[in-house]
């Protein structure tokens, strides 16, 4: 049992509450976690048309980054309190899909640790392995779990959180002919990151010229942002990961685009203006200062709504024939040119 209950289960509790009548709620898993069930809750809104553009954020996939799901709670709450009086959003809503899994893990984030109940890491668990060597354990390893970054034995179904992601995306993601994801996390560097796929290679991914359209839709709209955005495999390699794995069930389909992201929010620069928090497992993931944690919201939220806007407006901004190669020949050239 964590000394301090995580405040965001109750958060969330909350507003699934108040959003009765406004959203489409669902749960589909329960986990167990220190004699307490938990419910891994799936939140809808907006037209279920194929023939409309999805976006799904999701937070709460390592227990011990909570500031992910902070983020995510702080934009469904932002969604559902708009939704009574916000003609723009109702109007929005009639030509888009908006789904939140908030806490993908909430067995971890009672417990506060980065893997699940059962000591799996979410995101090294699903069935893609990596071609290259990948000897550290940072890689994902299958010795134990009571070692970090443990996949689970090889050869069983992913754990019973993937599997509920995987179903969530398959129904409100897959089916729409274009759809963005966002998973949000914490724990890297001094910088804040989107990444997109791949991690288990250093290939580039099918789609990176969209991914270069739409890298400079945030240059030009957000011109003074702070994002690197990378692909993952810039960073590390990995086996496992579930975005890479969900990736790859449509990269081959002509009638559907869907392209995850992840936001890797930069938590050393929380460390480095308070160096306390190294006395804290949960402040080396975590702003633990108040009004840093209010800065976080404000920025990522941001972010968040106007990814919302690209998968609102995809329609006005992807890349086709000459374009698309151009953005692909620019993506080439910024990410995958030899390193010096």
């Amino acid at each position: 049992m964590p000394l301090i209950e995580p405040p965001q289960l109750a958060d969330l509790q909350e507003l699934v509450d108040t959003a009765a009548g406004l959203v489409e709620v669902s749960v589909p898993c329960r986990v167990e976690a220190a004699g307490r069930d938990f419910p891994v809750y799936a939140i809808a809104v907006g037209n279920p048309s194929p023939d409309v553009p999805a976006v799904g954020f999701f937070g709460g996939v390592h227990g011990l980054e909570r500031v992910g799901a902070d983020v995510v709670i702080g934009y469904l709450r932002n969604i559902v309190n708009r939704l009574p009086w916000d003609t723009l959003l109702q109007l929005q809503l009639e030509r888009l899909r908006m789904v939140f899994m908030p806490i993908v893990n909430p067995g971890g984030l009672w417990l506060g640790t980065r893997a699940n109940p059962r000591g799996v890491d979410l995101m090294r668990n699903a069935p893609i392995d990596s071609a290259e060597p990948l000897p550290n354990l940072l890689a994902g390893q299958r010795l134990s779990a009571r070692l970090p970054w443990y996949r689970g034995e090889a050869g069983a179904p992913m754990e019973p959180e993937n599997q509920a992601v995987c179903r969530f995306v398959e129904a409100e993601l897959l089916p729409h002919r274009f759809s963005l994801s966002v998973d949000c996390h914490s724990g890297f560097g001094v910088r804040d990151r989107i990444w997109f796929p791949y991690a288990h290679t250093a290939a580039p991914i099918e789609h990176i010229g969209e991914l270069h359209a739409m890298s400079r839709l945030l240059d030009l709209g957000h011109p003074h942002h702070r994002y690197v955005f990378e692909p993952q495999s810039h960073q590390y390699l990995a086996n496992g990961d579930l975005w890479d794995h969900l990736y790859a069930t449509t990269r081959d389909r002509p009638d559907a685009l869907f392209l995850p992201l992840t936001l890797e929010m930069g938590s050393w620069l929380w460390v480095r203006k308070n160096p306390r928090q190294f006395l804290s497992r949960h402040g080396f993931f975590n702003p633990l200062i108040q009004h840093r944690l209010e800065r976080a919201l404000r920025r990522h939220i941001a972010w968040l709504d106007f990814v919302a806007r690209l998968a609102y407006s995809h329609g006005r901004w992807l890349p086709t024939g000459a374009a698309r190669d151009w953005h692909r020949q620019r993506a080439m050239a910024r990410w995958y040119a030899p390193r010096r």
